[in-house]
Order: structure tokens, then sequence, then C-alpha cells
């Protein structure tokens, strides 16, 4: 029998295996919770293939079609890696809408996971109480970060876990370091829409922390002339996936990932990775206590083609604060690498995923 259950939150409908299919849809339901259950419905039903949404945090959102067979083969070899066992309580705190909350409802449907749904909000373990007990949960970092620092009591909770992903956007250092509290086996993942979710998982934390992907098993990755990643997900199906995501093959089942082409800055004839750039500039965040979002972008010039910008969002820094930005950038960057510039956005622009919009915050910039 499969133990699989649908519990939506916070209305209370609860949905076990064989009875959504013949379930009215409650008018009573938040949109998340109304999304959850149409989709398990159609899974109950057999439907065949789903159509879903690139985030669009670099481009344009494209829809990209999967099928069934792809989508319970990549749940199946998570739950391996994972250890996940039919009757794990798993947590759905991600939009449905997208492949990171979804295939959180596949995994619960083909393990026979007990599914708890909650609404993609910031503090997202805020509505469960005090004698709640969960296996498994997918968080996006700022989820994580606000609930470290937010809702500390819920701790013990995580603790209590078989597993943690994290994806959807990079692991800033400093919440890498705020990670080492929590017991539990935490990975950030590597994925996209295309490849059906995670391929690939790094350990942050705990004695078996590592710096770089372990790919899932039957996954392979080789590298293009830009050393971009071609991926081939070992999903029925599914040909090769060609990334603008710049990597560093390590040994075949294993990299490390140095940013995405697209993200290239050609400045003078000078190629600039603008993660290198961003990393630093974490480290001076970290070290003048700013929490401030920012992005390094390359912005037209009339003479090198492009010059290397940083966006921050919120009000000016205080002139102090930004000389001494200004003063650690340019004893630690090459020439060419040095943001010549330093631009405010009151707001960055965000996916419906709650991913920076890059192309739409860089016009912003620019008004």
């Amino acid at each position: 029998m499969n133990p699989f259950t649908l519990t939506l939150l916070p209305s209370g409908h609860a949905y076990p295996a064989g009875q959504l299919r013949a379930a009215a849809i409650p008018p009573d339901l938040a949109p998340h919770e109304r999304q959850a259950l149409t989709f398990c419905r159609q899974w109950e039903e057999g439907q065949e293939t789903f159509v879903l949404q690139t985030s669009g945090s670099t481009g344009m959102p494209k829809p990209i079609v999967l099928t069934r067979a792809q989508m319970a083969a990549s749940a199946r070899m998570t739950g391996k890696v994972l250890g996940l066992e039919p009757g794990d309580r798993a947590l759905v705190s991600l939009n449905t809408q997208y492949i990171g909350g979804l295939m959180m409802l596949v995994r619960g449907m083909e393990l026979g996971l007990q599914l708890v749904v909650t609404e993609p909000a910031s503090l997202p373990l805020a509505g469960l109480g005090p004698d709640a007990h969960l296996d498994f949960f997918s968080f996006v970092p700022l989820q994580l970060q606000h609930t470290l620092e937010k809702d500390p009591t819920k701790l013990d909770l995580l603790n209590g876990a078989k597993a943690i992903l994290v994806g959807g956007a990079p692991v800033a250092a400093a919440l890498e370091e705020m990670l080492q509290s929590i017991a539990a086996p935490l990975y950030q993942t590597y994925g996209m829409t295309e490849t059906v979710s995670h391929v690939a998982l790094r350990r942050l934390n705990g004695p078996g922390r590592q710096a770089h992907y372990t790919l899932l098993e039957g996954v392979k990755m080789t590298a293009d002339e830009r050393r971009c990643a071609i991926i081939d997900p070992n999903l029925p199906g599914l040909a090769p996936v060609v990334t603008n995501d710049v990597v560093e093959l390590l040994t075949p089942s294993t990299f490390r990932w140095l940013g995405r082409a697209d993200n290239m800055i050609n400045s003078g004839g000078v190629k600039v990775q603008a993660e290198k750039i961003e990393a630093l500039v974490e480290k001076m965040f970290e070290r003048l206590h700013l929490k401030n979002r920012f992005l390094v972008a390359g912005l037209p010039h009339p003479e090198l083609g492009e010059s290397v910008a940083l966006l921050v969002e919120g009000p000016p820094l205080p002139n102090q604060t930004e000389a001494h930005l200004t003063h650690f950038l340019q004893h630690s960057l090459p020439k060419y690498e040095r943001p010549k510039s330093i631009r405010y956005v009151p707001s960055f622009a965000e996916t419906p995923t709650g991913k920076i919009d890059k192309r739409l915050t860089l016009t912003l910039s620019k008004s």
C-alpha cells in the first residue's frame, strides 16, 4: 500500500494515495494549495507530459516539455542518493509552478512520502506546530537564511531531518558558515528545468563538507570549447543538455562550478568572470557588515566595449563605506576587472521563484 499523503496548509485538507482523482477542489484553498492539489490529481490520473517554464533569471523564460517517465526517474535518483523511504515526511515550501517545487510533489508520489505543502514564503516553517517532525526539506537560500536569523527555534526541526536541499540561487559564503549550525546533512543542488531538477549535489556542512559537486549515479558531464558543461542526465528520452555554466571537471563524477558564460564581461578585450568579482565583493560586504544584495555586470562603454559595474540594492552606501569598498577592490583586482562604477538600484527585480532577474535589474540601473 502506498503511504503517500498530501496535506495542504493552512487549510488542513489531507488526501491519501488513490483519493486525489475523486476529490473536489475545496473553495477555501490558497493559490499554492490549489496548484499542488491540481498537479497531484493530474499525476494520479496518469497524465504523460507537463509543460514548465524556466525561471528566467538570466534570460527570457521559455516553456519546456517534460515527460512523466523523466520526472519519475529523476525522483527515484534523488530518493536513492538521499536514502528516502516510504512513509518519510517531507515539506514542500517551494513554488510548485516551477521545477524545484514540482519535483518535490513528484518525489512524494513516486517514493510514497507524506507531503506537507506550505506557502512558498521567506519563513517556510512558521506555520508548523511545536510537535512537527519532517525528514526531508528543500529550500531556496533566502528561506534558510531567514529561518536561521528570524525563526531560530526551528533549528531542532531541521536537525531531525534525513536530508535538506538548497538550490535555485547561489549560496553566499556567509550563509554557508551559518549553515554549520545545522546537524542534518545539507546539500546544494546543481541542475535546471532542462535536466528535470538537480543532477549533482554538494555537501555544505559537517565533516563531509565539499568544495565540489558530485554527479548523481548514471549522470555524465563533459565540457565544450567554452568550458561549459554538457550534461547527459541519464533520463529516458532526454538528450544531452548544453549549458552556459562554466565548470572545472575534476573527475568523471565531480566538478566545480565557476560561473556562467553569459556573465562573462568583455572589457577592453579582457574576459572578466562576474562571479569572481562577486566573491570578493561578498567578502568585503561581510567585513563591513553590509546586508545589501548586489551583482556585477557589464555596461556599455565607448572605448572598452563593456565596463565592469557593481550594482547594489538599496540607497547609496555612506561615503566612507563606499570608499573602503572601492579601495579594497582596487587593490584586489587587476585593472580591467575592477568595477568602474557603483550603481544603486532601489529594489532588484526578481523572477517568480525569487531569483534576481539580472536582465531587468540592469535595465532598472540605467533608468
